[in-house]
C-alpha cells in the first residue's frame, strides 16, 4: 500500500525542486551539528509558517529510525492508531513503515489500534517526512501514529503514559527517536499566545507530563497535540532523558505580520 501526500501543493510545495528550495531556506544559519537527543517536538503548520522552527530541532537529529506520533485533527479513526505497513510518498521520495517495530508495538500495548482511515488526510506526520528525506534522503524507517487529543484528563494521561512506556520498551538502545508533532497557542493575540506557551512550555523543559496536562487545563491552552507531546515525555524519561531544551519559539505573525490572531511554534528536544 502507498500513501499518497495528502497535503503537497498546500502545507509544501508539490514541485521536488520547490520543495527543496524552502527547505534549504528553513535550515539556512542554523548549525547542523548533531546531538544525541532521545525525541523532539516540532509544529505541522504550512513549511511557510513553522518550517523554520521544526528546521531547529531536525538540524540537531541524528541519522536513525523515527517514531513519529501525530495530532489526529479528524474525528476519523481510533484514539490512538497506528498504521502498521505501507509506503508513505512525498515529492522527495517514498518512506517504508518499519512493519517489525509496528507490530511489537501494536502487540505491548493494546491501546494502540491498527488503523489506516486517520492517516489518510492527516497532516501531522506528513509534514515532518520531507525534513527527514532532505537530511537523510530514503534512509530511513518509520512508524506514524496517530493521537487524538481532545481533553487534557487524568485518563488520558494514564494512556499516553502506558503508550510511552511501551515504546520506551521496545526502542530502548536501538537507532530510534521520537518525534512529537504538535502546534502550540491557536488563534489568539500574539502577546497572549506567548505568555500562554511560555508558561506550557516550562512543563516540558521539566520533563513533568502531570504539570503539563495541569497547566493546559488552567489556562484552557489550545496545544493541538498535547497527547503527543506527553507521551514523548514520559517516553522520553524512560529512556534516559533528563531535561529538555527550547531551541526555538515563534509565531505565525513573524510571517504574516498579522499579531491579532496567531499560532504558536516551539522546537524542543529531550535528552
Amino acid at each position: 500500500m502507498i500513501r499518497r501526500p495528502a497535503v503537497a501543493g498546500s502545507f509544501y510545495p508539490l514541485d521536488k525542486e520547490r520543495l527543496n528550495k524552502l527547505l534549504k531556506k528553513c535550515f539556512e544559519g542554523i548549525d547542523q551539528k548533531s546531538e544525541n537527543i532521545i525525541s523532539a517536538i516540532v509544529p505541522h503548520a504550512g513549511m511557510i509558517y513553522s518550517g523554520k522552527v521544526a528546521a531547529y530541532a531536525y538540524s540537531k537529529i541524528k541519522k536513525s529510525n523515527f517514531i513519529i506520533l501525530g495530532t489526529s485533527h479528524s474525528i476519523i479513526g481510533p484514539k490512538f492508531g497506528i498504521m502498521k505497513e505501507g509506503i508513505w510518498a512525498t515529492p522527495l521520495g517514498k518512506i517504508e513503515i518499519d512493519k517489525d517495530m509496528s507490530e511489537k508495538l501494536l502487540e505491548k500495548c493494546t491501546l494502540l489500534k491498527y488503523d489506516i482511515l486517520s492517516h489518510e488526510q492527516e497532516h501531522s506526520i506528513e509534514i515532518q517526512l520531507p525534513f527527514l528525506q532532505y537530511k537523510f534522503g530514503n534512509d530511513f524507517r518509520f512508524v506514524p501514529i496517530n493521537i487524538k487529543s481532545e481533553y487534557p484528563t487524568t485518563e488520558f494521561l494514564e494512556e499516553c503514559k502506558i503508550i510511552g512506556k511501551s515504546i520506551a520498551k521496545l526502542i530502548k538502545n536501538k537507532n530510534w527517536i521520537i518525534i512529537a508533532s504538535s502546534d502550540f497557542s491557536h488563534y489568539i493575540p500574539k502577546k497572549y499566545a506567548e505568555l500562554i506557551d511560555k508558561y506550557i512550555i516550562d512543563s516540558i523543559l521539566k520533563l513533568n507530563e502531570k504539570e503539563f496536562f495541569s497547566r493546559l487545563s488552567e489556562k484552557n491552552a489550545s496545544v493541538c497535540g498535547f497527547g503527543a507531546i506527553a507521551t514523548a515525555i514520559v517516553a522520553s524519561k524512560e529512556l534516559g532523558a533528563k531535561k529538555g531544551e527550547l531551541l526555538k519559539y515563534s509565531t505565525s505573525a513573524d510571517v504574516t505580520g498579522d499579531e491579532r490572531s496567531v499560532v504558536g511554534y516551539s522546537s524542543i528536544v529531550m535528552k
